[in-house]
Formats: structure tokens, sequence, C-alpha cells
């Protein structure tokens, strides 16, 4: 499969499950059949799939992911709400297809797995897969690949289990996804269930009071992992009416939070966590943004920003910002809130590179906002004559010296796109 396929295809920029499927077995409900080769999750379909047609692939993902490249022939995708969601539904596609290019990227004792005990008051837990090799499944959810029954982990006792999810394959996102989860749906783990943390446990409201809260979010907790969100929310609107009926009206407003926290599911820990990995696939700069301000004496100033991606300009990457914090010709200060408002929007991706209109003061003033949302992206500045024309390029000088048409073009299209704005923002305003 080539870069020219995907570019075919116009996956969205939202999060979800892709599919690289392969030419064989895939007659009978395409991405259902056999023909699954791999499947992964994203923050954003378009520009994870993209990353896989690098030229340094076999450097960056490896020789297998290389070869799978190699038979794949298609892609196809599901999008999710949340990357939280897309991270749930991406185990359960594994599990479920046991793609053949998953399953030899890494061992499944290695693997990590949501676990629920089968007990009175219910714990959740996270175990490797050979810490639940012999583990009594009371559960078909239970069943895991090449794990059969006994007691769980080496320690003697037995603990039952009555529901267990997984594989994840990535430790680190899932600890940051029970974290979200946890704060939608509070339960017990390890920790908490000791006598010495209990109390301070529900004073972080990590761990419920009730009983009948805490059956209930066991439950919605397990629905929340076979994907079934839209029963969840069902389940709750239910139970939040059926407490108010009863007057319970605590009961009912934490109901009700769990319905914001569920429709409204903040992941961002996630999506940062997302972007990182995939800059860290893609170690040579190949996303450059570019920056620029543009106004009459502080007059009707709007800002621009633009996107050059291998080379070439990504037109529909483009945004526009019309400045509302300042006033005057304060070009620092409105380089501040663009970025500021840009680097919120993570949904945009991450560039590899950040070009500034201007010197010292403006590479300060960039550095200063990626501090704020810690992160360590490299920043240029070119510098212009008074006739506007790029005089000289700040910065790491191997950075410019490898990418400085990128640098170059992603800045005078910053400048053009600026001027174009401002000057339709001028002639409206004139009209009013």
């Amino acid at each position: 499969m080539q870069l020219k396929d995907l570019k075919k295809i116009n996956l969205p920029d939202k999060p979800g499950v892709y599919f690289f499927l392969g030419p064989s077995k895939r007659s009978e409900g395409g991405k259902k059949g056999k023909g699954i080769l791999y499947i992964g999750k994203a923050t954003s379909l378009r520009d994870r799939t993209k990353s896989y047609f690098g030229k340094d692939l076999i450097a960056t993902r490896g020789p297998m992911i290389l070869d799978m490249m190699v038979q794949a022939d298609k892609i196809d995708w599901q999008e999710t709400d949340s990357v939280l969601e897309a991270l749930i539904l991406e185990s359960a596609l594994i599990k479920k297809y046991q793609p053949k290019y998953n399953v030899k990227e890494k061992d499944d004792r290695s693997w990590n797995y949501v676990c629920i005990t089968d007990e009175e008051i219910p714990k959740v837990i996270i175990k490797r897969g050979k810490e639940l090799q012999g583990a009594k499944q009371n559960s078909l959810s239970c069943a895991l690949p090449g794990v059969p029954g006994g007691t769980l982990g080496r320690n003697n006792f037995a603990l039952f289990l009555s529901a267990c999810y997984g594989p994840y394959t990535n430790g680190l996102q899932l600890r940051e996804a029970m974290k979200i989860i946890r704060r939608i749906f509070p339960y017990i783990d390890g920790e908490s269930s000791k006598k010495n943390n209990s109390e301070f446990y529900k004073q972080l409201n990590l761990v419920p009071e009730n009983k009948e809260i805490y059956k209930n979010n066991i439950k919605n907790l397990k629905l929340f992992f076979e994907g079934k969100k839209k029963k969840i929310l069902n389940n709750l609107q239910k139970e939040m009416k059926a407490f108010a009926k009863k007057h319970e009206f605590e009961k009912a407003g934490e109901v009700k939070r769990q319905i914001f926290s569920l429709q409204h599911i903040q992941d961002i820990s996630l999506i940062k966590n997302d972007l990182l990995e995939l800059r860290i696939k893609n170690l040579a700069p190949n996303r450059v943004e570019a920056y620029d301000v543009a106004h009459m004496s502080g007059k009707n100033m709007v800002g621009a920003m633009t996107v050059v991606e291998n080379g070439e300009v990504a037109k529909k990457e483009y945004k526009k910002f019309i400045i509302r914090t300042q006033s005057g010709s304060n070009d620092t200060g409105a380089l501040e809130e663009i970025l500021s408002r840009r680097f919120r929007h993570l949904e945009w991706g991450l560039p590899d590179l950040v070009v500034v209109d201007g010197s010292i003061a403006q590479i300060n003033t960039a550095k200063r906002v990626l501090n704020k949302y810690q992160f360590k992206i490299p920043i240029v500045g070119v510098v212009k004559d008074e006739k506007h024309k790029a005089k000289a390029i700040q910065g790491d000088e191997t950075i410019i010296k490898k990418y400085e048409k990128s640098i170059l073009l992603a800045n005078r299209e910053a400048h053009r796109f600026a001027i174009k704005f401002y000057r339709s923002k001028s002639r409206k305003n004139m009209l009013k």
C-alpha cells in the first residue's frame, strides 16, 4: 500500500480505531473477516495512519510493521467519541480478531488486563498476562489467550474474577485511562481497599461510600469496557429518575454527574500521550507550523497559522485567529494569544517544528507558551529586512540547515495568509 492510496481514502481527523487489511479472506464482512493484519487506535485517524508511510518506517516502527505494510492493500476505520473509547475498542477488537501483526508485536504474557474480582465488594485491578496464568474464570469475559483455569498469580490463594478485559499493550496509557474512568465511576482497587487508605480515597471521591451506587458503578464499568456507552447512559437515566422519585437527591445528583462526565470525557492526558508517541515514531520533522500577525497600528489585529508537511503546503490545515486580548501594536502579545489558543487544540495534531515571524522576542514568547503546555518542540524565528524579505533564521543550526526550504515556505505562507485575512476583516468592518 502506498501514500497515494491513503490520500484517496480521506480519513477523518477524529479519534477511533483503524484496520490494515490484507488481500486474503476478506469476502465475508470486510474488516470482520480474517484479512485483518493490524489494529491500532488513534487520536487523529488521518494523522496516525499517515505516519505509517514515512521514509524511515523500518527505523521508527521496525521490520515487522514494514512487512505488514507490504502485505496491506486497504485501510478501514471506526470512529469513536473520545480517545479513551478508542483505547477500549482497540483492546476489544485485538482480543476478538487476534490480528497477525498485533499478536507478533508483543508476547501476550507481558500485556496488561483490567480485572474485576468476584467478591461481595468487587475490586478493580490491573494484572499482566503472566500473572493471570491459571486464573479461575467465572465468566466468559475472563477468557484470555493461552490462560487456563487455576489460581490468580503465584500466591497461595485463590482469587475469582467476574470479568477481565484486555489486552492493553501500553501500560502507561492504560493507567492514564483508568484515572479518567475512575473519576466517572469511582471504584476500589488494591490500595484503596487497605484499611489505612480507605478514608483518604473516599475524601478524594475515588471510592463511593454508598454500596448501591458502587454496585451500579461496577455494572456500568463492565459495560464501558464492552463498548456499550449508550446502554450505560440509559441505565444512568433510569437510576437518576429512581433516586429522585424516592427523594434521594444526593444520589440522584451523583448519577447526574456521571452522565455529564460520560458525555464529556476529559481525556486530554491520553490525547497528549498519543500525539507525543506519534512524534517519537516519526523522529524527522515533517510538520512545520508557522505563525504571523497582521494589523494596521493595532487595528483589526488578526493572526494566521500555516502548515507545511513533507515540504508541501497543507492548506486544509491553515487556521485564522481574531486577536481578542491585545490593544495597540503588541505583536508578541498577539503571538502569545495565538499560540495559547492553538495548543489547546490537540486534536489538530502536534507540529515537529514551530516557525515564528521575528527574532528573540518572538522566539521567547513561543518558548514560554510551549513550556506552559509542557511541549518540547523546537522553535525558529525568521528575521526580515525593511522590505519584509527573509534575511536570517534564528534557532538550532542543524534543524535550520536540514529544513530551511520548509521553514521559509511556511513563513511566506503565514505572512500571505495573515495579510489576506486582515484585508478581508478590514473591508467587512468598513462596510458596517
